[in-house]
């Protein structure tokens, strides 16, 4: 097999651009919550971490850790079955 031969000049690659991680928004004041818990009335946290459709919020977006999604998925499904967030969004 003969290799492939490049049409024109090479590419150019970009430089790699730093990324920052996103802060965890359950850890309060930078510290991991022992034992991990997320309250379920805490409507305020739990919107932030859900999308408008009431999905939640996948870790990559949100910046949680798994064992704090993990929390955050015990607390949505709570709040729920609480009727206090609806099953779908708008």
């Amino acid at each position: 097999m003969r290799p492939r031969q490049q049409s024109g000049p090479p590419k150019k690659r970009s430089k790699s651009t730093i990324r920052t991680k996103k802060k965890d928004p359950v850890f309060v004041d930078g510290q991991r919550p022992r034992p991990m818990y997320v309250d379920y009335k805490d409507l305020e946290l739990l919107s932030k971490l859900t999308s408008r459709q009431g999905k939640l919020l996948a870790r990559r977006k949100s910046g949680c850790t798994a064992a704090s999604q993990h929390a955050v998925t015990k607390a949505v499904k709570r709040a729920r079955f609480m009727a206090l967030m609806p099953y779908v969004g708008d």
